[in-house]
């Protein structure tokens, strides 16, 4: 298997609900670095798993939709804890929305809100 990645890094603003966790219920903003991982088994006639100008391409029109801004007043996190958990998903989401890339049979993406602390998010393609 091959597996091709792409990170960016951007901030975004948040507060948690649903229960007491202190600072976190307050809004504030996290550094976030994403990473998106493509994975499959052939590559194109290039040599390619995939064109990562598309990856890029896809990864930095989703940035753009979440740098800056606060994450609870999306559309996307309405009656969710905008938790890191649901962020990686929903990034996965919106990375796969413009449809399949040939050659792919998952997608990962992994999100960190510090240094210390990231949530991945992988589903398998191979069937859809």
């Amino acid at each position: 298997m091959y597996t091709l990645g792409v990170q960016r890094e951007f901030t975004a603003r948040h507060y948690l609900i649903g229960g007491d966790w202190g600072e976190e219920n307050r809004e504030h903003a996290h550094r976030y670095r994403v990473e998106v991982r493509l994975t499959g088994a052939t590559l194109n006639r290039h040599g390619y798993l995939v064109d990562i100008v598309e990856v890029e391409h896809r990864l930095e029109a989703i940035i753009e939709r979440y740098r800056d801004a606060l994450l609870n007043d999306l559309p996307e996190f309405a009656g969710l804890n905008p938790s890191i958990e649901h962020f990686a998903r929903i990034i996965w989401q919106a990375f796969t929305r413009p449809g399949r890339i040939p050659n792919i049979t998952s997608i990962t993406v992994r999100l960190w809100e510090s240094d210390i602390a990231w949530v991945e998010y992988t589903d398998d393609l191979s069937s859809a």
